[in-house]
């Protein structure tokens, strides 16, 4: 009996043994790009990715003066796109703190992005400001604008620069090379 109950007791280890099999998986996984670049005509574009390497805006003087006289304003196209190939995004305006030395104590702008590349005076439909008029050259933009991926679509945005009618005579002679950078977040 002995005996058998050893026999019973090795059949029944024998019998928890169970079959196994398994199954692996792997993926590869690739980080897109996310990326800017910008023109001064809303047609060529490229990068401007340093203050060093900055694209310098053109804003057109009135043919009467050389230079910015009390009364004056003055406009400037600046487009931005994503690069192709690039995932889609967020971007906003900033104002460097320096834009109020010299000059840029009494200049007051404004920017607005517009649906087309004609930067002037006339509002057109479907702008929006998103710099008031009047604001000092340090003040950045409050909203962000949508990038589509790829480049597939611009924002055109128009600087508009003005010497107040009431600027001072110390004012004569003053200059700046005022500084803006367009920060983008992909989304």
């Amino acid at each position: 009996m002995l005996a058998a109950g050893v026999v019973l007791g090795v059949g029944a280890a024998s019998t928890l043994a169970a079959w196994n099999d398994s199954e692996f998986t792997q993926a590869d996984f690739t980080a897109g790009r996310f990326g800017i670049v910008g023109a001064t005509n809303g047609a060529t574009f490229s990068e401007h990715a340093t203050a060093a390497t900055a694209a310098a805006l053109s804003f057109q003087l009135p043919a009467t003066t050389a230079a910015m006289a009390p009364g004056n304003t003055v406009y400037a196209l600046f487009s931005v796109k994503t690069l192709n190939p690039s995932v889609a995004g967020t971007v906003q305006l900033t104002a460097d703190g320096a834009n109020g030395a010299g000059l840029g104590a009494h200049l007051r702008y404004s920017v607005r992005t517009i649906p087309g590349t004609t930067c002037n005076a006339t509002p057109q439909t479907g702008e929006t400001v998103i710099v008031p008029a009047g604001s000092t050259l340090t003040t950045g933009a409050t909203l962000t604008q949508t990038l589509t991926a790829n480049g597939a679509s611009q924002v055109n945005y128009c600087f508009a620069v003005t010497l107040p009618t009431a600027t001072p005579n110390a004012a004569q002679g003053l200059g700046l090379t005022a500084r803006w950078t367009f920060t983008a977040m992909s989304s």
